[in-house]
């Protein structure tokens, strides 16, 4: 089977050289996600939202990540990041998750977040 390459999500370039997703078997890889906004809290909820909806144009859903990994730019986000997956996942549910700080390219980008979903 060859792997299905998804759109870019909006905002994106038409130049970006990857894609927002892509589906092989009953994985689905999502690309890096970044959300927009003043603060963290409003960053980290665009980059799910995001996800969610580039889940969604593969046959997934947010509850299906299985794995995820989340860069931060400062780790004191680290606790506000915590209490949004319990926002956004089940109890019980969370994915398995890899937590790093680094710098960004774009100087207002504070998290970006990219996972893997298991559909089956």
């Amino acid at each position: 089977m060859r792997p299905r390459l998804a759109t870019t999500h909006p905002g994106r370039s038409p130049h970006t050289v990857y894609s927002s997703a892509v589906t092989a078997g009953d994985l689905v890889f999502v690309g890096l996600h970044r959300g927009f906004g003043e603060d963290f809290c409003a960053q980290l909820t665009g980059a799910i939202e995001g996800m969610r909806g580039t889940l969604a144009a593969h046959g997934a859903e947010l509850q299906q990540l299985v794995k995820v990994n989340v860069w931060l730019k400062d780790v004191t986000d680290l606790p506000a990041m915590e209490k949004a997956f319990f926002d956004h996942f089940p109890e019980g549910g969370f994915p398995a998750r890899m937590t790093s700080t680094t710098e960004f390219i774009d100087d207002d980008c504070l998290v970006m977040v990219e996972g893997i979903a298991y559909r089956g």
